[in-house]
């Protein structure tokens, strides 16, 4: 009957979603980016126009026309790989197709049976997919919480576990903007011989020496790093970068690359592109830092907020309805702020997310906190 759905148990689901606060629909970008994970302002940048067109000028395949294994490798694939490579510190990398899609090749193709990952309690929905996949046992450990980790990991052996550990963090957290221990996380790895997988997603481009990431010049570990391309690089993809073994255990192992179509090389281009303009371009970094400091400085002048350890700023208003009313209220008044509500973040923690993207500058940044105050002295 026209009007009806055939899926009434679905539309059930969803109506009950929506009534919680939890509903969600795709709303256009509009107003000041506050939103987006675009922290150096590349996606939009001359910089990568002007690579993307020279690319199509030399014939750079729009399509890969299939996967890496059959016919889809192209030589930008290997280019990147190799220049990825040596930026990032690794002896090799592979690119795949995005974050989520690489961390679950990483978690259910590396750790063996019989091992165990470690991981902080806040790791990304993709690498808990990942680990779903997986032959090893795993744990998680209290966020950011060293000791506790340590723990996890005594008690496992204790009950009579003799395989590898991995462990997994990322190394700035992308709800809280807090940044992992990597050091002492690192001190640990070596004390047992574990292996550190850190996700450098939220941190590529903006920490690290020309932007390679916090885990950059940690030595004497097994190190697995994750760089996404969609973020601070301004494009898509991800690459993985680890000892050599690791990436052709992946090519020969890893159901998410085996039997996925190959990125685009032309956004193999663009990466190369975006990754020497990293390193010819410091001043990139610079001003993100310098966003960094600005937005510390006026979230706890304006607003009496803690400051903020990277670029990523949780403002937490608790109760889904009140964090979707805030957001509203800052779009209504030009800032593209968006409400992120469980499962995304624990229950009772739902929260503005705001983000320090390459689009704004020090004026922008003191009238979301001069606007944010207003709202939040309105009970």
């Amino acid at each position: 009957m026209r009007g009806m759905s055939a899926f009434p148990r679905h539309a059930a689901a969803l109506r009950a979603l929506t009534a919680r606060g939890r509903g969600r629909v795709l709303a256009p970008a509009r107003g000041l980016d506050f939103a987006s994970n675009d922290y150096l302002g590349l996606a939009a940048s001359p910089l990568l126009r002007d690579a993307a067109a020279a690319a199509l000028a030399r014939g750079v395949a729009i399509g890969a026309g299939g996967s890496r294994l059959l016919r889809g490798n192209d030589p930008e694939h290997e280019a990147l790989e190799a220049e990825a490579a040596a930026f990032f510190g690794a002896e090799a990398a592979l690119f795949i197709g995005g974050g989520f899609q690489a961390n679950q090749a990483i978690f259910a193709t590396l750790p063996m049976q019989g091992d165990l990952v470690l991981h902080d309690a806040l790791v990304h929905a993709s690498a808990h997919e990942g680990m779903r996949l997986g032959r090893a046992e795993t744990r998680a450990f209290a966020h950011n919480d060293v000791t506790d980790a340590a723990a996890q990991i005594a008690a496992w052996r204790r009950a009579g576990g003799t395989g590898r550990v991995w462990i997994a963090v990322e190394s700035v957290y992308s709800m809280e903007g807090d940044l992992a221990p990597l050091a002492d996380l690192a001190a640990l790895a070596r004390a047992d011989d574990a292996v550190l997988v850190v996700d450098e997603a939220h941190a590529t481009g903006v920490f690290g020496p020309h932007g390679a990431g916090l885990a950059h010049g940690l030595t004497d570990v097994a190190l697995v790093t994750l760089h996404t391309g969609g973020k601070g690089l301004g494009a898509a993809g991800a690459l993985i970068c680890a000892e050599r073994v690791l990436i052709e255990t992946l090519v020969n192992r890893a159901r998410p690359f085996i039997f996925a179509t190959a990125p685009a090389p032309l956004t193999a281009a663009i990466l190369r592109a975006a990754l020497r303009g990293l390193a010819e371009h410091p001043e990139l970094q610079a001003a993100a830092q310098a966003r960094i400091a600005h937005a510390r400085a006026e979230a706890t002048r304006l607003c009496g907020l803690p400051p903020a350890a990277s670029q990523i700023l949780p403002v937490i208003e608790g109760e889904d309805s009140r964090a979707l009313a805030r957001a509203a209220a800052l779009q209504a008044r030009g800032f593209d702020v968006r409400a992120i509500r469980p499962p995304t973040v624990p229950r009772g923690t739902a929260r503005l997310r705001l983000s320090l993207t390459g689009s704004v500058g020090p004026a922008e940044i003191t009238a979301l906190f001069e606007t944010l105050a207003q709202l939040r002295s309105i009970p």
